[in-house]
Parts: structure tokens; C-alpha cells; sequence
């Protein structure tokens, strides 16, 4: 008899993201299919509200929280982690994957003498426990089962629908943790500013930029201070996240030019990152094979490009609009500031 234990941690304004109500999902679906008692752990300074937000799903309620509990930190999480689990009497552990669980929980396995997966992306209970998890930068994918319990799961976003239900009055059952000994403290963050943040997960968009933005255009000449220009408006216009194709990352090692706010980070591919939006937009990309793989959860995928016979007209874009990007970005650019422009003055 499995005994199920979500663990979730709430974000900066003490609610849960989406990420966490997805795991949430996956935890009701798999008690179901097992017929195992469910119970949901909260980590946080304050979960008062977070605990709202999921009570309507009937699950047993438990938290660690307080002040200590309100930065991310491997000492004061691992501390809270292992005792919920302790509390819950949990077999099967499930989570989301972040930085903050994913650097705490193999040394909460390990202090439970447990078993950890990571990458998970489907949990089957058709018989034996099943997960079926990432290898490889997500290229490729095998089935496990373990004996070893408790069995701690990190799911990957987007694997289930997120939770929704209506806040409700919650029963919550407050775990005490003695505090380990803080010898960090997080004093504060920085990050850029929002319109100079180009890697957005939740955003709807991805918008992809090949090589073919730095190379010489139908004049013979490189413009690549415009295509910074008409880039960067996209992105503040849309609040499309950036992506970027191999070629063009690499080209500051080759002493070529480059655009100014991308990095490796930004990455699209084999050897990239592998985002999920529901739709992207490449441009000036041949759309070739290891560049694409990167593209396999965008549900739709567009296309500009002027060679009508690139990578992407071959069946790997829903639809390629054979045209200039510089043109088609310059229209879409002066479209959308229209538009934002008569939305505020509404």
C-alpha cells in the first residue's frame, strides 16, 4: 500500500506556481489509480494561503513554516523535506522540478534511505509503479521501476494539466523542525529588468533567431545594430521569450558579429534547451534537424524564412512564410505597438 506525498515550496509572494499545481494533478491522478492516501506538504515562511488554494482537493494538509523556511537553502529545506516526509509516512514522493528541490532532494533520499529519479515525465499504474523519465537532454526516454522506498520523483513542467479548483478553508497540520545551524542568508536578488530578461518560461510565445539576422542582407552589407532593434521591440512588444539556434551563439568565437543580448543560454536544440510554449516563431533558421529537436513541445510551429526549401519547409513547421524577417518582424513590430498604444489609451 503506497502512501503519496506532494511536496511543494511557494514562491516569492507565498502562492504556489503553476509548476507545483501541475504536480499537484499528477499526485491526485496517480492516488487514484493506486488507491493510496494523499497528503500535500507546503514549504514556506508562509503557507497560510498556498494551503487555500489546495484544499478543495480533499488531501491531507501538512506544512513547515516560519522565517527560516523562506529562502531557498539546502540546510533549512532538506531539514523541512525530510520531516514532512517522516509525517506523511510517504512511499511515493512527488515534486516539482526546480533548482530549489532539485539541489535538496537526493540528500533527503539519502538521509531517508530512499531512491530519487529525476527528469520524470509520466507515471504509470497499470500493475507495478512505472515512471518514464528524460535521458540526455530530454533526446531519450526509458521506463523505470523500483523497489526502493521512499521512491522521490522530480516531475518535469508541463507533464500534466495544472490543478484548478477554488480556494477553501484549510486544515493544516504544522510540522515542527528543529532549525539546523544558517550559515547563509540570501540578502537579496538581482536580476535585470523585465524588458532586458530575454528567457521566459511561461511565456506563449518563443521567438527563435538563426544566423541569418548577422549576415549580409539583399544590399550586401551586415545590419545587425537594426536586428538588435527589431528584435528586442518584438520581444517588449509580445513578451516572447528569446531562443536562439546554435550557429548563431557560436559565431562570438568565430570574431563574427553577434547580437548583443544573446548567450548560450539562449539556446534552442540538441545541445540546447528544449522549451515548451504554446507557440514559437523561428527566423533566419534553416530549421535543420538538431536545431529542431529542441522545437519537439511547441505545439505550433512557425516559420520566415527566404529559402523555400530550408529545413522547416520540409514538414518540420506548420506553416513557413517565405519573406524577409527584417521585413516581416519591421510590420509585426509597428502592428503591435499600434495595438498596445490604442490599448492603454482605452
Amino acid at each position: 500500500m503506497e502512501n503519496i506525498l506532494v511536496l511543494l515550496h511557494v514562491d516569492e509572494a507565498g502562492a504556489l506556481p503553476k509548476s507545483a499545481m501541475e504536480t499537484v494533478a499528477a499526485g491526485l491522478e496517480l492516488s487514484a489509480k493506486v488507491n493510496a492516501a494523499l497528503a500535500i506538504g507546503i514549504i514556506g515562511a508562509d503557507v497560510n494561503e498556498a494551503a487555500k488554494s489546495v484544499a478543495g482537493t480533499g488531501a491531507r494538509l501538512l506544512a513547515v513554516s516560519g522565517p527560516e523556511f523562506g529562502q531557498p537553502r539546502y540546510a533549512t529545506d532538506a531539514a523541512a523535506a525530510e520531516a514532512l516526509c517522516a509525517k506523511a509516512g510517504a512511499t511515493v514522493v512527488l515534486a516539482p522540478a526546480g533548482s530549489r528541490f532539485n539541489r535538496v532532494l537526493p540528500g533527503v533520499a539519502h538521509r531517508l534511505k530512499g531512491a530519487i529519479d529525476t527528469h520524470i515525465s509520466g507515471i504509470e499504474a497499470t500493475g507495478a509503479l512505472t515512471v518514464t523519465r528524460w535521458f540526455y537532454r530530454q533526446r531519450i526516454e526509458a521506463q523505470l521501476q523500483r523497489t526502493a522506498r521512499p521512491w522521490l520523483l522530480l516531475l518535469e513542467p508541463g507533464v500534466a494539466p495544472a490543478w484548478q479548483g477554488d480556494a477553501a478553508a484549510a486544515n493544516v497540520e504544522a510540522v515542527q523542525v528543529a532549525v539546523p545551524g544558517i550559515r547563509t542568508e540570501v540578502k537579496g536578488i538581482r536580476a535585470p529588468q523585465l524588458d532586458e530578461q530575454t528567457i521566459r518560461p511561461d511565456a506563449k510565445l518563443l521567438f527563435v533567431a538563426g544566423a541569418g539576422w548577422t549576415k549580409k542582407q539583399a544590399d550586401g552589407e551586415t545590419h545587425v545594430p537594426q536586428a538588435e532593434t527589431l528584435i528586442q521591440g518584438f520581444l517588449r512588444a509580445t513578451g516572447a521569450s528569446l531562443g536562439s539556434s546554435k550557429s548563431l551563439v557560436d559565431q562570438a568565437a568565430d570574431q563574427q558579429s553577434v547580437l548583443r543580448f544573446m548567450s548560450h543560454l539562449n539556446q534552442v536544440g540538441q545541445t540546447g534547451a528544449t522549451p515548451r510554449h504554446p507557440k514559437g516563431l523561428s527566423t533566419c533558421c534553416h530549421g535543420e534537424e538538431p536545431h529542431v529537436v529542441g522545437w519537439r513541445f511547441i505545439t505550433e510551429r512557425r516559420a520566415v524564412n527566404l529559402d523555400p526549401n530550408c529545413g522547416w519547409a520540409r514538414g518540420k513547421a506548420d506553416v513557413l512564410y517565405v519573406a524577409d524577417a527584417f521585413e516581416v518582424v519591421e510590420k509585426l513590430n509597428a502592428i503591435m505597438q499600434s495595438r498596445n498604444a490604442a490599448a492603454s489609451g482605452s
